[in-house]
Order: C-alpha cells, then structure tokens, then sequence
C-alpha cells in the first residue's frame, strides 16, 4: 500500500519533437561544408582525422539520436492509440446521452399531452359546475319567487301547464349565458378592469344607465365613485348577480324601457357588448330614443367587437350564438350622428398582442428593396387580421 505522506512523482513529460529534429541535425560532429575547394580539402583531411579519434562518440550519437526516433515514433502511436480510445469512449458517452436526451423529450412530449388533457378536461368540469350552480341557484330563487306568488314549486318541475309557467320555465334557461360570460368573456374583475378605462366620461354625471348591465361590472365602478347609476338586463339571472351586491338594476327590455322613462332625464347612457346582440332597425329605433331621453351634453358609450379585426371576429364574435349582426366602427359612428348625436370618436380597445403577430424580417437579413416589400406585407395582415378586438363608439347628446 502507497504511503499517503509520500509526494506523488512528477509526470514524464512527453518528447519534444524540436529537440529530437534540433539531435538529428547536430548529432555528426564533423559535418561542415565550406565554400572554398581548398578548405573543404583541408575539412576531408580534418575529419579523416577526427573519424578516427570520434569514432566511437559519432556511433554512440548516432545509437542515441535513433533510439530517440524510435521513441518519437512509439510514442507518437501510442499517444494516437490513446486518443482514439478516448475518442471512442466519448463518441459512446454523446450517443448514450443523445438516446437519453431523446427519451426524456419523449416523456416529455408525452406528460405534456397528458397535462393538456387533463386541463381540458379541468376546464370542462369547471365549467359545468359553474353551470350547474348557476342553475341551481336560479332554480332556488325562481321557486322562491312563484311561491311568494302562491304557483306551488311542481307546477314549474312537472311542467303542469299554468298561465305562468312557460315564462318561468324560459326564465331558468337564462343561468346558461351566465356561465358562458363566466367561461368565455372572463371573471367579473377582468371586465371591471376593461371598463375602468370609461370611467372619466361620466365624470360629475348622475341617473347613468347601463344597458344590458350583466354582473354589474361598470355599475359596481360607478358606485365606487358616487356616481348615481341603474342598470337593466333582460337575463334575470343577471340581473339577480347585480342585486346580490346591493346594485339597482331591472329586468327589462331596452328600448321599452327607454320610452317610459322622461325625456331629459338620464345623465348619460352605457352598454358594453350589447348592440352587437341587436336587430338594425332595433338598434336605429334605439339610439333615436336614447337621444330623446338623455339630457343636453350627456355621453353615450357604446362598446362592441371589432368585425374590421378578422381575429376578433372569427374568434369572440361568432363564438356567441346570441349575436345578431357585426357593426363596423365606421357603420356605427354614422348611426349615432344620423340619431343627432354630436363630437362622436371611436375608441379602440383591447390590442392585440404584438407577439403574437407576424413579425417583419430585420433589414440586414435580405436582399435590397425586398425587405420592405416584405414588411410592408406582413404589416398589412397584421391589419386586417391582428388590430383592435374591441372598439367604443362615444358621442355626446346635442
């Protein structure tokens, strides 16, 4: 056993190929090769002389410069040996790595498509909870109601026909679309911080009214800033969720509503997500009485999706079954001045988002004038199929 106190040997450094070249040029001592005939004489007769004294040193330089060459040459190969066995062991370390590497990514490809599954289905059963306790809830504060009427409860669960109940049966279906609002358009604080952005529009309004409320969203905002508002909706079911949080809001339809209200009595109109719901002439006998029923300098808002964004369109508006027919931005500003109403924008909303739309190639990538041709391409699609998914049309009443 080796004494752990015991210093290591230094390694023997290997041959240096400068001083075995620098041996075999310098290992004949006599080897001189002058100029002139008369010295190289003198030299032949010099080193016939020194032949015989240097004998045995030039054979003992000549037996140490070969076995120095050998040595070279032995150790060259085995040198070589080695790094090809080295070589050799890494080659089969990478490829056993690479085959690891490639299973791992197998699996991985394979938990991915599990864990997709798997949130699939999550989202699923998310949503048809979410259904179903909307229904029961509904269900629970129909009942409820009908019993406050005196209708018994089997009346509405036996469908035994009364005058009253195909309007209740009609009324429970109305939890459905709340859970499409749930599932599809997002949680109440994502449409809170949407329309937060028209909040300084109704800045020292009062008597504001939100068409087509919802769960309250802008309602709850007005509140927060002492703004008198009321809202209206013809899904009970979400017009129940606005009451739940102490809001005032009515089941009613929009334009029946409008016209037994006072002209010159509102302080302004809301409705976000709603005129895309709405039959043309509806929506022209609407805006007619909006116009009646708002005070003199009152703002309206009227937010909606974006038909102009092909995005937008394909992916949010046909979506919703409840859609009747797309307004184009420039469609919808003409409504509102044709109904008197004055100073009408059109506010975009809702970017899309710039990475994920097609990007430009960088000018030093190709060649002359085809790099802005490209570009000016691809920001032409992007246009058409990557703008704004929302707009809001905003006017103020003569």
């Amino acid at each position: 056993m080796s004494d752990p106190q015991r210093p290591r040997p230094s390694p023997i450094p290997p041959p240096d190929p400068g001083q075995i070249e620098r041996l075999n040029a310098t290992y004949n001592l006599t080897a001189f090769s002058p100029q002139s005939n008369w010295r190289r004489r003198l030299v032949r007769h010099v080193d016939f002389l020194l032949s015989r004294l240097l004998f045995r040193q030039r054979e003992f330089n000549a037996a140490v410069v070969d076995h120095l060459n050998r040595r070279g040459v032995e150790t060259h190969e085995a040198s070589a040996r080695a790094l090809d066995w080295t070589e050799s062991r890494v080659e089969g370390a990478l490829d056993e790595l690479r085959r690891y590497q490639q299973s791992l990514m197998a699996r991985d490809r394979r938990n991915e498509g599990a864990l997709t599954a798997l949130v699939a289905s999550h989202e699923e059963l998310r949503a048809s909870v979410g259904g179903l306790h909307q229904a029961t809830q509904h269900l629970k504060r129909e009942i409820e109601r009908l019993s406050d009427r005196g209708i018994s409860a089997s009346a509405v669960t036996t469908g035994v026909p009364t005058d009253s109940t195909p309007m209740a049966l009609d009324s429970l279906d109305s939890h459905t679309y709340v859970g499409f609002e749930d599932q599809f358009r997002g949680s109440s604080d994502d449409i809170q911080r949407r329309v937060s952005e028209y909040l300084p529009y109704f800045e020292g309004t009062s008597d504001v009214l939100d068409i087509g409320c919802g769960r309250g969203e802008f309602l709850v905002l007005l509140r927060e800033h002492r703004i008198a508002a009321r809202g209206i909706d013809v899904n009970s079911a979400m017009v129940d969720c606005c009451r739940q949080q102490g809001l005032e809001a009515t089941d009613a339809d929009a334009l029946t509503y409008l016209r037994a209200q006072p002209d010159g009595s509102l302080g302004g109109l809301f409705a976000a997500q709603v005129i895309e719901h709405l039959e043309p002439r509806y929506l022209t006998a609407l805006l007619g009485v909006a116009f009646d029923k708002l005070r003199p300098g009152a703002p309206i808002v009227l937010e909606t999706i974006n038909p102009a964004c092909w995005f937008a369109f394909f992916e949010s508006y046909i979506r919703d079954i409840t859609h009747v027919r797309p307004l184009h931005p420039d469609t919808l500003k003409y409504l509102l001045i044709a109904s008197g109403f004055q100073h009408v924008d059109i506010r975009y909303r809702a970017p899309y988002p710039e990475h994920d739309k097609l990007q430009p190639i960088a000018p030093n990538v190709a060649i002359g004038g085809a790099v802005d041709t490209l570009n000016a391409n691809v920001e032409r699609i992007n246009r058409l199929l990557f703008t704004w998914l929302d707009y809001a049309a905003i006017g103020r009443r003569a």
